[in-house]
């Protein structure tokens, strides 16, 4: 069974992708993961304000000793004079260039930021340290109601484009699902140069205790439930952006995998699935796969990939008919259910009845009066 697919221009013995997470951010990790037979891993992100924080750092140091003699900088802790004010944390470095070298799968480093600037330069870093790629993870939440939308828009590109300046190895772009059109920002991206999409990011899941009045923040697994809009946004988007497509939320089952595939995605990838069950629970998702596919009669990941993927336009099940269609199912369902269990309330007094019954049905005939026959 031939699992091998292309993701970024890069080719991958399978297309299950093990991304961003605890697991990934450790060399033994990695290692397990490449065992277990993934195509490529997504390191943890190098977020902005790291960078630039350690930017400053390094500029304090640097201005505290400007006056001093021409050998001060080598009493500096870890100080490294250079073009750069500012130096990539060595530990984020040194992942990349041991997984690199102990594993025969591409390395995929991640950065996470939300500001064109200086911070970006870093990409070139983590190029020469041996990654395969670049995913950037633009986690950005516009909390200005007076910004523009076509403003908050422009960052991504701008982001895109400024550390797309500075490599030659692919730039995927993780997104999140809320665009006023995020068809139109897809297309946008890929024609700035973003080698792949990756759909979609899942934001910190703030809420309120109403007991304790406090906010609490926290970030929950995904399920398969989300997988939905995923999966219908690759479907609009095969055929139609040059860039490829990987899929992120969701996944649980082989079952989950082989959804993705058919609605389009180059690639599957998982964090959930892996912390809950664990690094080899990879092998499960991909033994599970051979098996579906011979079960279906193919011989490749190749030929079932895309083939439930529709343009939205044309496409029933993506527009306003599939939505009455939606709804009209779901409203015989549930009114079958609720009839079936509707309790029986022969002989029951007018007050009961009409507390234990919603259906307005009951609420008719306890108006009458008297007693009730079912």
């Amino acid at each position: 069974m031939d699992l091998t697919t292309k993701y970024l221009g890069l080719t991958l013995r399978s297309p299950l992708v093990a991304s961003a997470g605890p697991l990934t951010g450790t060399a033994d990790g990695i290692a397990r993961l490449a065992a277990a037979g993934v195509g490529a891993v997504v390191l943890p992100s190098l977020f902005e304000e790291q960078l630039r924080a350690e930017a400053e750092r390094d500029s304090r140091l640097a201005e505290a000793y400007a006056d001093s003699h021409a050998e001060a900088a080598g009493y500096l802790p870890g100080y490294q004079p250079g073009p750069e004010p500012g130096q990539v944390p060595r530990r984020y470095l040194d992942l990349i260039e041991r997984a690199a070298a102990q594993t025969r799968i591409p390395v995929i480093a991640s950065l996470n930021g939300v500001s064109p600037g200086g911070w970006t330069d870093y990409a070139s870093a983590i190029q020469q340290a041996g990654a395969s790629a670049i995913e950037l993870n633009i986690y950005y939440l516009p909390g200005d109601p007076l910004l523009p939308s076509r403003d908050a828009e422009r960052r991504y590109t701008e982001i895109l484009t400024t550390v797309k300046a500075v490599v030659s190895i692919p730039v995927a772009v993780k997104l999140s699902p809320y665009f006023s059109s995020f068809g139109e920002m897809a297309v946008v991206l890929d024609h700035a140069g973003a080698d792949g999409l990756v759909l979609f990011n899942r934001f910190l899941q703030t809420d309120i205790d109403p007991e304790t009045f406090t906010v609490s923040s926290g970030f929950r697994l995904s399920t398969p439930a989300e997988a939905a809009l995923p999966r219908a946004w690759i479907s609009r988007l095969r055929g139609l952006v040059r860039c490829s497509l990987a899929a992120s939320t969701g996944v649980d089952t082989y079952a989950d995998v082989a959804a993705y595939l058919l609605a389009g995605a180059d690639v599957v990838m998982s964090t959930s699935s892996l912390l809950r069950h664990g690094p080899d629970h990879a092998r499960v998702l991909l033994d599970g796969l051979r098996a579906w596919l011979d079960r279906k009669g193919f011989g490749s990941v190749a030929q079932v990939r895309g083939l439930l993927a529709k343009l939205a336009e044309g496409e029933p099940a993506y527009g306003r008919t599939g939505y009455l269609s939606a709804i009209d199912q779901a409203s015989h369902a549930y009114a079958a259910r609720r009839l079936s269990r509707t309790p029986r309330l022969c002989k029951m007094p007018y007050a009961r009845r009409l507390s234990l019954a919603g259906d307005l049905n009951y609420r008719r005939a306890g108006r009458r009066g008297g007693f009730c026959r079912v």
